[in-house]
């Protein structure tokens, strides 16, 4: 029922932010976390949080809207640590010390992460700030994204290797749109601290608890054989 609901704010979000022309490339936004006009200005109001400013070690999604995002860390002299898509290939990481400053773009996107960045392992990390994309986000701080689950195993992987814990801020950048009045939550459900939009900054103080790790009886055998870091966890919490 719930996985219903989901689907239904899922395909709300996406069908109105093509109707309305916020939804930017790449399109058709529908199975995306989706890109949005103002992007970079949700992205700029990032320096205002006190979360950002002090942190130095910077978590962030793969996908399009945040690549403002990922480009503004390099630039501030953050390190990045990037997710793979769909973790296939674990966590880069990105230190703009050893980047050229002319290249910040070109490694703030997934081929040019790939070439600028170097794997790394959960285990070598400690994480000040997770940044996350989202389809939906509620003022609650209930979040959907866009089905696959990868942000939520993204934190339980990272909370398992302690590489950050339940008072690790967890911030996404959408549109005003993408705000709803209510998200329905199960425990491996990620929730969002701080949602940031092209105009303002909202504080969720939110209540709903963050996933304890990862909750393996919600995962399918194939899942957890597809992302190398689920199998490795698998194995040693098996042995």
């Amino acid at each position: 029922m719930i996985k219903g609901e989901k689907q239904k704010i899922r395909e709300y979000i996406w069908n109105k932010m093509e109707k309305e022309g916020i939804a930017r490339f790449p399109l058709p936004c529908k199975g995306r976390i989706p890109n949005f006009i103002g992007a970079e200005k949700a992205a700029e109001k990032l320096r205002q949080l006190p979360e950002y400013r002090n942190a130095k070690v910077i978590f962030c999604n793969p996908d399009s809207p945040q690549r403002s995002v990922r480009e503004m860390i390099l630039k501030d002299g953050k390190i990045l640590v990037m997710a793979t898509p769909r973790l296939k290939e674990g966590l880069l990481i990105l230190d703009p010390s050893k980047i050229p400053k002319n290249k910040y773009r070109e490694a703030s996107t997934i081929r040019g992460a790939f070439k600028w960045g170097v794997k790394v392992h959960p285990s070598k990390i400690k994480i000040d700030v997770k940044i996350t994309g989202s389809v939906a986000v509620s003022p609650k701080g209930g979040r959907v994204g866009k089905g696959g689950g990868y942000s939520d195993l993204e934190y339980g992987i990272l909370k398992e290797y302690g590489a950050i814990d339940e008072k690790t801020p967890i911030i996404t950048t959408v549109h005003d749109i993408q705000i709803v009045d209510d998200i329905p939550m199960t425990e491996h459900d990620m929730p969002v601290d701080v949602i940031i939009t092209p105009t303002k900054i909202i504080r969720t103080n939110t209540k709903y608890n963050k996933p304890k790790g990862i909750l393996w009886e919600h995962l399918t055998k194939e899942k957890i054989e597809k992302i190398p870091l689920l199998k490795h966890l698998r194995k040693n919490t098996n042995s």
